[in-house]
C-alpha cells in the first residue's frame, strides 16, 4: 500500500492520460476522463477541471472538492487507465536513434549506449541534452561526453529525468539559447543547424 502512495506520489499527469473516476455512492457517475494537451479533462458532475501537472491525490482532491458542490461529501476513487510511460529520446548521431523506456536510473552515457553508442562521425564534446522547462520550452544544455568518458567531469555522468531528449551533432554547435521552444528542437537534427569547427590553420 505504501508503495503504491509513493508511486501514485511520484507521478504526475500528462496530456493524453486516461483517469478512471468511480464514486462509491454514485455510480452512475463513473467516468473515464481523458486529459487534453491544455491539461483540462471533462466528466459529470465535476465538468471542465485542470488535473495536468497534478498527481493522482492532488487531482482526486480536486475532483472530490469539484463533486461536492453537487453531492454531499462524496467518494471518490481515481486510478490511472492509461498513461505514457516514463521514457527519453535519444537522436543525431549515435547507431539506434529512437525512444527509450526510463525504468531505472540511466546516465547520459548509458543512454547513448541503448542507442547504439556513438558513430564515428559524432562530436563527443558537445552533445545536447533538452529538458522540460514547461508545455512549451525546453531547457538545452551542452555536455561534453569525452569528459564524461574520461572521468573528466568533476559534476560526473548526468542521471536523465523523464521526457529528457539528447541529441549528439555531427559538427561543432555554433549558438545554443539556454531555453528554446521544444517545436525549434528540431532543427538540431538537421546538419545545416551545426557550424562546422574552425580550423587552427591559415
Amino acid at each position: 500500500m505504501r508503495a503504491q502512495q509513493a508511486a501514485e506520489a511520484r507521478y504526475y499527469i500528462k496530456p493524453s492520460d486516461a483517469l478512471t473516476i468511480r464514486y462509491l455512492y454514485s455510480p452512475e457517475y463513473d467516468h473515464v476522463a481523458v486529459v487534453q494537451p491544455d491539461g483540462y479533462m471533462s466528466a459529470p458532475i465535476v465538468g471542465e477541471l485542470k488535473v495536468g501537472g497534478l498527481t493522482l491525490t492532488q487531482a482526486r482532491a480536486a475532483i472530490v472538492a469539484a463533486a461536492g458542490s453537487r453531492l454531499r461529501d462524496p467518494e471518490v476513487f481515481v486510478d490511472l487507465k492509461e498513461f505514457d510511460k516514463p521514457h527519453f529520446v535519444v537522436g543525431g548521431e549515435v547507431g539506434a536513434p529512437g525512444r527509450f523506456e526510463l525504468r531505472t536510473r540511466t546516465s547520459v552515457l548509458e543512454a547513448i549506449a541503448m542507442a547504439g553508442g556513438f558513430k564515428p562521425s559524432s562530436l563527443h564534446s558537445q552533445v545536447l541534452l533538452f529538458r522540460r522547462h514547461d508545455q512549451e520550452h525546453a531547457e538545452a544544455t551542452l555536455i561534453n561526453a569525452k569528459d564524461l568518458m574520461t572521468g573528466n567531469n568533476p559534476a560526473g555522468d548526468i542521471a536523465l529525468q523523464e521526457g529528457d531528449m539528447l541529441v549528439v551533432p555531427q559538427n561543432k554547435v555554433s549558438k545554443v539559447e539556454r531555453i528554446i521552444k521544444w517545436v525549434s528542437i528540431g532543427v538540431y537534427l538537421n546538419p545545416f543547424a551545426f557550424v562546422p569547427p574552425q580550423s587552427s590553420t591559415p
